[in-house]
């Protein structure tokens, strides 16, 4: 891959919605998210959905596909690939700096605990 057409797809993706609906999709697998259970999981208008969606077509990072009346979307997983391999191929070369970091699963984030206020009973 070259560097303009990865800061194309870094572009694509550097807005909050669209990075969260292009995660929802690679969430989805193959089969996809129809454009309505997007719009629902994303809480997003039909009109900002569809803008949002069009510059991820642009980029290639979505494939739509046709099924009857709905319009179901996908992940481009061999351009989401393609662009993760340009990311690391300068790290990867030596297997012992980021192999453990990028082969590994992810590591669920621990939920945040809230502060307890200890008062003192006088």
């Amino acid at each position: 891959m070259r560097t303009a057409k990865a800061v194309e797809l870094l572009n694509a993706l550097s807005h909050e919605s669209r990075l969260r609906i292009f995660r929802m999709l690679v969430v989805a697998g193959p089969q996809g998210l129809s454009v309505g259970s997007i719009r629902a999981r994303a809480k997003i208008p039909a009109a900002t959905l569809t803008a949002q969606l069009n510059l991820l077509r642009a980029a290639d990072l979505v494939l739509d596909e046709r099924d009857g009346r709905v319009i179901r979307v996908r992940a481009n997983f061999n351009r989401m690939t393609a662009l993760v391999d340009f990311l690391t191929e300068n790290c990867c070369r030596d297997p012992a700096l980021c192999a453990p970091t990028v082969c590994a699963p992810a590591t669920p984030s621990k939920p945040q605990s809230k502060p307890t206020s200890k008062r003192s009973s006088r």
